[in-house]
């Protein structure tokens, strides 16, 4: 009996290892793919009228890491995802500027914007749930709550969807994309007094290239985030299928409002 035993956790270990194998070679390959996808999203936001001036500092300063996965809430992206995540805070200083951590995807094709929203939601969900760590300090877990923030190894980030088929401009990309930005950049800018002026102007440049303004943007603490993040506007009776720590809320499915919208964050 005992040797029944030992033989089956020989075979569960060498079955971790060879799942390790995996999620290793493929963290290679996003590293040996990134670089081509940050140069194409890096001449998106370099354009002139491209309203994100927080965006365009990112990538005009290398200050944005790009990583390629094969697909927004595949089954192995979540733990790609969640240690590329926390690698990313780690290693990054806030005091040095702003900078964003850009997850873009290889598939699949975006049908519209509420398939976009539920992949979003997925792939954040799939990533909580294996997320050990405590929830970050200062936000919270629920996406109802007005100051709930997406929480990756410890660290809150605001998130900013784009994709082939959204209706703000400043949303398209040419594959879908989640950019997470640290939270805490924008608590120190508003601290030190340079975030109304920024976003201010993010909004008069969005307005110019989309000739309206973004419904769906509102400073934390005013309403949740969760609403901004995948760049559809939705009505009030919206809630995110989002768990962590939380009551969900009324079984109402993501994006059931008909309008749309979204951009630059914030």
């Amino acid at each position: 009996m005992h040797r029944i035993r030992d033989e089956n956790q020989d075979i569960i270990d060498e079955s971790r290892d060879e799942d390790q194998d995996i999620i290793d070679e493929l963290r290679d390959e996003n590293r040996r793919t990134g670089e081509g996808l940050a140069d194409v999203l890096s001449a998106k936001v370099a354009a002139e009228d491209y309203p994100c001036l927080g965006a365009r500092s990112v990538f005009h300063r290398g200050r944005a890491m790009v990583r390629v996965y094969d697909t927004l809430a595949g089954p192995q992206t979540a733990a790609l995802l969640l240690a590329d995540l926390a690698a990313f805070a780690q290693q990054v200083d806030p005091a040095a500027g702003l900078a964003s951590f850009v997850a873009t995807f290889r598939g699949p094709d975006i049908a519209d914007e509420a398939h976009f929203e539920r992949l979003l939601w997925t792939q954040l969900q799939a990533v909580a749930d294996l997320d050990g760590t405590p929830w970050s300090q200062g936000v919270s877990s629920n996406p109802s709550d007005d100051h709930f923030a997406f929480s990756a190894g410890g660290t809150a980030f605001f998130i900013v969807g784009l994709h082939p088929r959204a209706s703000r401009v400043a949303r398209r990309s040419e594959v879908p994309v989640l950019v997470f930005n640290l939270h805490e950049q924008f608590e120190e800018m508003r601290a030190s007094g340079r975030y109304p002026r920024m976003r201010d102007t993010i909004r008069r440049r969005d307005i110019r290239l989309q000739g309206s303004i973004n419904p769906m943007l509102a400073d934390h603490g005013e309403i949740s985030e969760a609403r901004q993040y995948s760049g559809r506007a939705v009505g009030p009776g919206w809630f995110a299928p989002f768990v962590r720590g939380a009551e969900p809320g009324p079984d109402v499915p993501a994006g059931s409002a008909d309008s749309r919208g979204g951009a630059c964050p914030r």
